[in-house]
């Protein structure tokens, strides 16, 4: 299923504001992903560095299947490059001594899932658009909170925190994530392919969660 990339305006009533209707469905599905115990433990300061770094390592295997799909004529705009992560997770995972991560982390089944389904919805743009959200989306709020708990907690230095740093100017973070959201309800998706976004989005915290469950095993 493709995005147009310049889709009509509605005509009949209001628009739908799909951002807030994906958060809204999604809520619990999130609150669980962050929730766990792992992520609990990881951000409160109970783990190590060495731990973030099996946590990293696991989600290089994510964003490595997440970016493959790489920039397509027709895109829309919200599909934009400059939000690529993994030039900046390698950094990071040389930095905190792991350059060697695909074979001393390699990846646990849930990641091996995880990135599967990613490359099996790259060529469906409203599906792929649901973990382009969960994931960069998230990396901009929640990430930068991550960030300085990782830091004050086990010591990380800017060399090894990459990955939560944009090109874009600190106090643009929040205009970014405005607009990013306004351009999800700029696309004028149809119902059918809100239900479907939502759906996915839903699945995307679902995989995460299995992923947190297994570092904690």
């Amino acid at each position: 299923m493709t995005i147009a990339p310049t889709a009509p305006a509605r005509t009949d009533a209001e628009p739908l504001d799909v951002a807030a209707l994906v958060r809204a469905a999604s809520a619990d599905d999130h609150k669980a992903a962050e929730s766990r115990g792992y992520i609990v433990q990881l951000m409160g300061g109970e783990l190590s560095l060495e731990e973030y770094t099996r946590y990293l390592a696991q989600f290089g295997w994510v964003y490595e299947a997440l970016e493959e799909r790489g920039s397509r004529d027709g895109d829309p705009a919200i599909f934009d490059p400059e939000l690529a992560r993994m030039g900046a997770i390698e950094a990071d995972l040389t930095a905190l001594g792991a350059a060697d991560w695909r074979t001393s982390h390699p990846a646990l089944p849930a990641t091996v899932e995880y990135a599967a389904h990613l490359r099996a919805v790259s060529d469906d743009d409203v599906r792929y658009l649901a973990h382009h959200y969960t994931r960069y989306l998230g990396d901009l709020s929640g990430g930068q909170a991550i960030a300085r708990l990782v830091a004050r907690h086990y010591g990380a230095t800017p060399e090894q925190l990459n990955f939560y740093r944009f090109d874009i100017a600190e106090d643009g973070v929040v205009r970014y994530k405005r607009g990013y959201r306004e351009a999800m309800n700029d696309l004028a998706l149809a119902p059918e392919q809100v239900d479907l976004l939502i759906a996915e989005v839903r699945t995307s915290f679902r995989m995460n969660s299995a992923i947190f469950e297994a570092l904690s095993a």
